[in-house]
């Protein structure tokens, strides 16, 4: 279906605005002038009246009564405007009739020569003289506005008044395309480049200059293509180090077996056990692929259900026992009873690749914090470790997928604490990181939580030991922050937390 130009619809709609406006304006103007012409026209016939009942008082005061002579010049008056008048006395009896013989023209034919409308309604108006009333004068005057003047001033005003509208017509339409152009040149600017962007083209930026909201679509296109452009060069970084990882164990694995297979190499527990470290070797790799894909996947298929997160908290610590005691690392809890709605599985993983973070970067000799806490509605895991931290300028991209740093020394494929941040926002929660004030980095998950159950637990491998938030303790933080875990180590789930450190 073709497509209408939007320059082209917005033209037409400035242009049918100044119409409108320019037609609202006439109808306006011409009815005020309507208004003020027929206000106009009715005080000039007041008038008029005045001036005929003025000129009988002066014509009763000089005779002192009612003198055909004296009234003569009154209608000649009355006849130059076409009217008709008749004086009464108080008794209601015609005194004198303004006609023919009195004026010395016909009144219909003065009308027609003026070229006035009919008579008017008849108005009866008295006729004061030496302060009392004397008569009454009955007088008829041509309907006003029909004169040939009056019609003429009137199609004057409505000439110009549709001439403007033509005018403000042109001047919207010129206006429009001017205006529609410019318009639309942002629209266009990014229609052009995201064309390009699509055939591939991923230089591609539009780079305006632009402060309203178009240089906002333009700069959130350039961060779109920005980020696009990033995500593509991780990932054929990553498909690079996944083939040369690969690469290696593969090449060992077919030397080995054609070692074997040729008699060179004797099949026992030594071979075998190579074999073996590089079958684990791809299986890892294999593994945070699979990872990669169940991120991507409907927020991972989530099983919610009710969770005491220090129950699960301190079930992945168990399993990391032996690994921190072979680093010579020092593991502290402080764990409070907090439930919450969620996958007991998914959280497990958030806590064992933080754990395996913390022991891939804390040296030996060196200590991990875990603690658990509530706030408000929200339940807080954090996970302090006391490593070299990370490089300032690194930690925005912590938990970008596959980013490693640029001075990372330990292995893996930097998917662990992308993996974190994906499940943390899956419960509806976030996950935050820092550089803690003394040294190494600090970890914060935050999720929302149920509702308190009140009941307290006990550390499972330590059963003497309260956490904090038991009621049959007294809260001591020394306590609490003393429930060592001197030699945990295990990882669960498989998964390994990478990121970079300096």
């Amino acid at each position: 279906m073709a497509r209408r130009s939007f320059a082209l619809r917005l033209t037409a709609a400035f242009v049918g605005v100044g119409i409108a406006a320019a037609a609202v304006a006439a109808l306006l103007v011409n009815a005020e002038f309507g208004r003020r012409f027929a206000d106009y026209l009715d005080s000039r016939q007041v008038s008029q009246e005045q001036q005929v009942t003025a000129a009988l008082a002066a014509a009763y005061g000089r005779a002192g009564g009612w003198s055909t002579a004296d009234l003569s010049p009154v209608g000649t008056l009355i006849g130059m405007e076409g009217g008709t008048l008749e004086i009464r006395d108080l008794t209601g009896s015609t005194v004198w009739v303004a006609d023919q013989t009195t004026t010395g023209m016909d009144a219909s034919m003065r009308r027609a020569m003026m070229g006035a409308g009919p008579l008017g309604p008849e108005h009866t108006l008295p006729v004061a003289a030496q302060g009392r009333v004397v008569g009454y004068a009955v007088m008829r005057l041509p309907i006003g506005g029909l004169l040939p003047h009056d019609i003429s001033f009137r199609d004057a005003v409505n000439r110009l008044l549709f001439f403007g509208a033509i005018a403000a017509a042109v001047v919207a339409l010129v206006l429009g395309l001017l205006l529609a152009r410019r318009a639309v040149a942002p629209a266009r600017d990014l229609t052009v480049a995201a064309r390009a962007f699509a055939r591939g083209d991923r230089a591609t930026r539009i780079s305006s200059a632009r402060d309203d909201e178009f240089g906002e679509m333009a700069d959130a296109f350039d961060a779109m293509a920005d980020t696009v452009d990033e995500e593509d060069r991780i990932r054929r970084t990553f498909a690079s180090d996944v083939a040369h990882e690969l690469r290696t164990p593969l090449a060992i694995l077919r030397t080995s077996v054609e070692s074997i297979q040729d008699g060179v190499l004797t099949p026992d527990g030594a071979s075998l056990a190579s074999l073996h470290e590089e079958v684990l070797r791809m299986s890892r790799l294999v593994e945070d692929l699979e990872t990669i894909a169940l991120a991507d996947a409907a927020r991972f298929s989530l099983r919610r259900e009710p969770v005491a997160l220090g129950e699960e908290v301190l079930k992945v610590m168990e399993g990391f026992r032996d690994r921190f005691a072979e680093g010579g690392i020092e593991v502290l809890s402080d764990i409070e009873d907090v439930n919450l709605e969620g996958d007991p599985v998914r959280l497990r993983q958030i806590v064992s690749n933080l754990l395996s973070n913390a022991r891939k970067f804390t040296p030996a000799g060196g200590r991990v914090n875990v603690s658990v806490t509530s706030r408000d509605d929200t339940a807080i895991l954090e996970v302090t470790d006391s490593g070299p931290g990370v490089p300032p300028g690194e930690i925005d991209r912590i938990f970008d997928r596959f980013y490693r740093g640029q001075t990372v020394k330990a292995g893996g494929s930097g998917i662990g604490l992308a993996v974190v941040r994906d499940l943390a926002r899956a419960h509806g929660g976030e996950v935050f990181v820092e550089n803690s004030r003394t040294s190494g980095t600090r970890f914060r998950v935050v999720l929302p939580s149920a509702p308190r159950s009140g009941r307290p637990f006990m550390n499972p491998s330590h059963p003497g030991s309260k956490v904090k938030g038991d009621e049959g303790g007294d809260g001591d933080d020394e306590e609490s922050m003393g429930n060592r875990i001197p030699s945990l180590g295990g990882d669960v789930g498989g998964r390994d937390g990478d990121r970079s450190r300096g």
